[in-house]
């Protein structure tokens, strides 16, 4: 109270319109910049959420295309496993066709051989077969003995193609 007592009314007086003068200039003069500065900070926090919603759009519509692609990517790699066992499948039934007719050839050129073989022998047989006929025969007409030692002969014969 003792403050009140000092303050004269006067004093009190220019000092509510000093601040009323005050108050009107810097309303005039910083006010309208304090609030333009306020609408623009305004303005750019709703054109950031508005960025953010458009970016949050976008980022949807690149997830659905991501999925979609990866869909796509599963199905086209099941596809291409797909091909890559059926041309498998044809390759080994292609080896195995070729392997076919490759034992086919290998065994009729085995029994070729066996036949050439089967007939070389049958030729080497019946020529020693006619070299020990024409040998008994000498041995037959060169010692005509008698019935007994033309048998013996003809026996020594028989066991020497049967040892051939």
């Amino acid at each position: 109270m003792e403050l009140l007592k000092m303050l004269s009314a006067n004093e009190i007086v220019a000092q509510i319109l000093c601040f009323l003068l005050l108050f009107a200039v810097l309303r005039v003069v910083l006010w309208r910049k304090f609030l333009d500065i306020l609408d623009a900070r305004k303005a750019r926090i709703a054109g950031e959420f508005a960025a953010a919603e458009a970016m949050r759009g976008t980022l949807a519509a690149a997830k659905a295309d991501y999925e979609s692609r990866i869909a796509n990517i599963d199905e086209e790699a099941k596809a291409r496993t797909l091909e890559a066992v059926e041309l498998g499948r044809k390759l080994a039934e292609k080896i195995r066709v070729k392997a076919e007719a490759d034992s086919d050839k290998i065994i009729s050129n085995a029994k070729e051989s066996v036949r050439a073989e089967i007939a070389k022998a049958k030729e080497e047989l019946k020529d020693s077969v006619v070299d020990l006929a024409i040998s008994a025969a000498q041995e037959v007409i060169s010692e005509r003995l008698s019935e007994e030692g033309d048998r013996k002969i003809v026996e020594d014969y028989l066991s020497r193609i049967d040892k051939a």
